[in-house]
């Protein structure tokens, strides 16, 4: 399938009803909720990546205008598509995937499409590069862009690089929102399952700060003695 219309109805040809609406409420769609206003097809994810086996030379221009399609899925489907272009090893593409992906972070808009798109990509894209950007996407008011940032950094963690996640999950420590409390919890859990003393003298300086969410997803894989020395405050 090489054009958007194409990938399009082959999506909406295994829509389900019920599963939209379950999507609906799972997604956190209603008003005042974090992902308010979106809209579901009802495709699960097994579903998606079958279409996506067909879409290996669909232009870049095509696969944008899924992204900027108003149905959660078909967005989904645009952003996995870049993520399995961008990881082939001869991909010629990085910056042209890059710079569509930053130029509609506006359509990258729950935490699905942040997680399954954010370390493949921009943090794919700047492992090896200067990393302001992370920076001022953290300054963000959008909490997805907020979440893009810390979540970026999962891909330099995996290689024991921890400078930029430990920096951004500092800045990132009053934040307000749930969504970035769990996200920045489970990025220094990863980074202690790199590295544990690196996780834990983190956590020593900055712990009686943290959000309880943070905390608890960080100390998650700690022993259980350790465990309580934090939540209790045992030091």
């Amino acid at each position: 399938m090489d054009t958007a219309h194409e990938i399009t109805n082959a999506l909406h040809e295994v829509a389900n009803k019920q599963i939209a609406e379950h999507s609906q409420r799972f997604f956190k769609t209603a008003e005042g909720e974090y992902g308010a206003g979106d809209k579901f097809l009802g495709i699960r994810i097994p579903q998606i990546r079958q279409i996506i086996k067909q879409c290996k030379n669909t232009p870049l221009d095509e696969v944008e205008k899924l992204l900027t399609n108003e149905f959660h899925e078909i967005r989904l489907c645009a952003l996995l598509i870049l993520v399995s272009r961008f990881k082939l090893k001869r991909c010629s593409e990085h910056q042209a995937i890059f710079d569509l992906y930053i130029n509609n972070l506006k359509f990258v808009n729950n935490w699905d499409l942040v997680d399954s798109s954010a370390h493949p990509i921009v943090g794919g894209y700047l492992v090896d590069k200067e990393r302001t950007l992370l920076f001022e996407l953290a300054k963000s008011d959008n909490l997805w862009r907020r979440r893009i940032a810390i979540i970026a950094t999962y891909h330099f963690i995996k290689r024991d690089d921890f400078d930029d996640a430990l920096a951004l999950s500092k800045l990132l420590l009053a934040d307000q929102e749930d969504l970035i409390h769990k996200a920045v919890g489970w990025m220094l859990r990863e980074i202690g399952n790199r590295d544990y003393q690196v996780e834990y003298d983190f956590l020593k300086c900055y712990f009686r700060q943290m959000p309880r969410t943070m905390l608890r997803y960080a100390i998650e894989k700690f022993d259980e003695d350790v465990r309580q020395q934090f939540l209790k405050d045992q030091f």
